[in-house]
């Protein structure tokens, strides 16, 4: 059956992950540069926190809570909202970390006639209430997904079957993008195509969505 839709996880997919933007973080806060040096699966080993992860020991949530009050106490505050870390280390340029590759492969989706959606475990809850207005580039998207709202996050399948439903279609037509592999195997459980996104890789990840959804890729993908 041909692929009809690109399902799309948000955080470290459409986005630079945070432990790609620790200088903007830094600057932001008014840190010293250097700082921050948990790099999550830019340095596994050097990250036991996201192996814990990684090995199912503490949910994505209870990483990022984590992170959130480390970074907090080091500007001498209390943090207990993850979307207080994002949106204070991110500020108001939400495009600044925005993935170049990211809007190459929504907008060739697009013109193709392909499907958009987004599966999120997390979006209103990192970015906050108001962020997806300043986001002109969600207003491509026709079904977002968000365990925010739902509390049901992924590898759940209920919540692959959220997204599914939505959009009217078999989990067969959808390719189902996202950086996390326990998502991804979850994604393949559901029965979704599934590109397992490499963060260290974006663009041949997308082309790879793009090449399964039967769409040309652009010149930014094509490496």
């Amino acid at each position: 059956m041909t692929a009809s839709a690109l399902v799309l996880d948000f955080g470290g997919v459409i986005t630079r992950m945070l432990f790609e933007t620790h200088d903007l973080t830094e600057a932001a806060l008014g840190l010293s540069h250097g700082v921050l040096t948990w790099r999550g699966p830019f340095d596994p080993a050097s990250d036991t926190l996201w192996q814990d992860m990684q090995a199912d020991k503490i949910s994505e949530r209870d990483y990022w809570m984590a992170r959130t009050r480390e970074v907090g106490h080091l500007v001498g505050e209390e943090w207990n909202l993850m979307e207080t870390f994002v949106q204070r280390a991110r500020g108001a340029d939400v495009e600044a970390v925005i993935r170049p590759e990211a809007v190459a492969a929504i907008e060739a989706a697009k013109a193709a006639g392909k499907r958009l959606a987004i599966l999120s475990n997390e979006l209103d809850l990192f970015y906050g209430a108001g962020f997806r207005s300043r986001l002109p580039l969600l207003q491509a998207f026709e079904v977002i997904v968000d365990a925010t709202h739902t509390g049901i996050l992924k590898p759940d399948p209920r919540a692959y079957a959220a997204v599914t439903e939505a959009l009217g279609i078999s989990a067969s037509e959808c390719i189902f993008v996202d950086d996390q592999l326990r998502n991804a195997h979850g994604g393949r459980r559901a029965g979704l195509q599934v590109v397992h996104f490499d963060v260290l890789q974006p663009a041949k990840s997308f082309g790879h969505a793009l090449d399964l959804l039967g769409v040309e890729r652009p010149a930014l993908l094509t490496a």
